[in-house]
């Protein structure tokens, strides 16, 4: 499979070994593995094959001749007697007939199948292409609310700090606390496990969606329920990794080798042949026959000589205004309608590139921001209230407001990380077969 000569591959090796890992641990499943997995029981791509195969045996038919003709009659049989020794002219006859097609249009034809056949492969690339994209959003939808779901998990127990703190200072009246920052510490608290509820659900649903393409993997290699499945905590570099020679340029030219755009090149030429092979109408269809006549003997006895006939048949195609005319008009209008629809996939491509490309460069911009200034300041901020409430200083709710606040952003980065990584994922589908054209294209390809 083409497209993975970019991945580290899953041999049988290393499939013996996550076999015998514990239950545990076969729980998690790598972007690499879920994208090989993916790709290697696609049933798409195995029917391709067999329909490449077909097209192909389908081409060498139809550059055969088309088969003889076999004709048995009786000839010139008299009505009054049925005799057939009575008239010198009644024959017991055996004829052979072959037709020979216009022009070149077998060897059209079979080229035609040919180019047809020559179609597979590069959907098969394209294919193998999309289900990597596929399948890299969907295991990055499940990455996304696990990690969601384990910051949640992990901030609980601050805001059950919280909760103590609060009941702590309404109990001693030590500190200004009020019985309404007991109850807003519960109602976090409270908020804060319906938060979860609802992650879990997003984390079942894209759980099983990614189950859809690496069922084989959770049935016989992991052994677990699809609504189980975990993946690694860490997104590959290839797709998080900032390029060192900046964003490239997306031009005209970037997409000309998308496997995409190949098989419509293909697809232009199987139209290209139809117009030829429509074009052969206009020359006339030959037909060879030789044909043998047995006679009886006469009614006195005496022998009649057999008989043997030869002949060529050609039909003249001279009336080709509503047939041959139109069927090469037709012809060329569809060869014409595969171009536009080339330049129209160009433009798709272009346009999805630009776009993923844009992005990519805010993303990275807001996730330096998050990780560099905003997220160590949020720290700062509710480590502040927390402690200027605790020294009778400050206000319980803005304390909860600062934990609030600093979960909310560290979810949004793991959210922001998420789509960054997805919209790599996207880039690379439709630049792909271009040079250098991944912001990330040092480290691709590289766990």
């Amino acid at each position: 499979m083409r497209y993975l000569r970019h991945l580290p591959k899953l041999g049988m090796a290393t499939m013996l070994a996550i076999s015998a890992l514990p239950a545990a641990a076969q729980q998690e499943l790598g972007l690499t593995s879920a994208i090989e997995i993916a790709i290697r029981n696609d049933p798409w791509l195995q029917g391709s094959v067999y329909q490449e195969q077909a097209l192909r045996e389908e081409a060498v038919a139809q550059g055969s001749l088309p088969d003889p003709r076999l004709t048995l009659g009786l000839a010139n049989l008299p009505t009054d007697t049925f005799d057939l020794g009575q008239e010198a002219m009644t024959q017991t006859t055996v004829g052979i007939t072959q037709r020979f097609p216009r022009g070149d249009s077998r060897r059209i034809a079979k080229a035609r199948v040919l180019q047809m056949a020559s179609i597979q492969p590069r959907q098969r690339d394209n294919r193998e292409l999309k289900v990597t994209e596929t399948v890299t959003h969907l295991w990055l939808d499940v990455w996304r609310a696990q990690q969601s779901v384990q910051l949640i998990e992990s901030s609980r127990g601050l805001f059950e700090q919280l909760e103590d703190v609060a009941q702590a200072g309404y109990r001693s009246a030590t500190m200004s606390a009020r019985q309404q920052d007991v109850i807003r510490a519960s109602v976090e608290l409270t908020r804060l496990d319906d938060r979860l509820t609802a992650l879990s659900a997003e984390l079942s649903s894209s759980r099983e969606a990614l189950a859809e393409w690496v069922g084989a993997w959770v049935d016989e290699i992991a052994g677990i329920r699809a609504d189980l499945l975990a993946v690694d905590d860490a997104i590959p570099s290839y797709l998080t990794a900032l390029s060192a020679n900046g964003s490239p340029k997306v031009d005209s030219a970037l997409a000309i080798d998308h496997p995409m755009i190949r098989a419509t090149d293909e697809l232009i030429e199987v139209r290209t042949l139809e117009v030829d092979l429509a074009r052969q109408a206009y020359k006339p269809e030959w037909s060879l026959s030789a044909q043998y006549g047995y006679r009886d003997r006469a009614p006195n006895g005496q022998d009649r000589a057999d008989l043997f006939s030869v002949g060529i048949s050609v039909d003249l195609p001279l009336f080709t205004s509503n047939r041959q005319d139109r069927n090469l008009k037709a012809s060329v209008a569809r060869a014409e309608t595969v171009k536009t629809e080339r330049m129209l996939q160009l433009r798709q491509l272009q346009a999805s590139a630009r776009s993923a490309l844009a992005r990519i460069e805010r993303l990275d911009e807001r996730i330096t921001r998050y990780r560099e200034t905003l997220l160590p300041q949020m720290e700062q901020q509710a480590e502040a209230a927390l402690s200027a409430y605790n020294s009778d200083d400050g206000d319980f709710a803005e304390a909860v407001r600062a934990r609030i606040a600093e979960l909310n952003a560290r979810i949004e980065l793991v959210q922001m990380v998420a789509e960054r990584a997805r919209s790599q994922a996207s880039f690379d589908y439709v630049t792909a077969g271009a040079d250098n054209a991944s912001p990330s294209s040092s480290t691709r390809y590289q766990d």
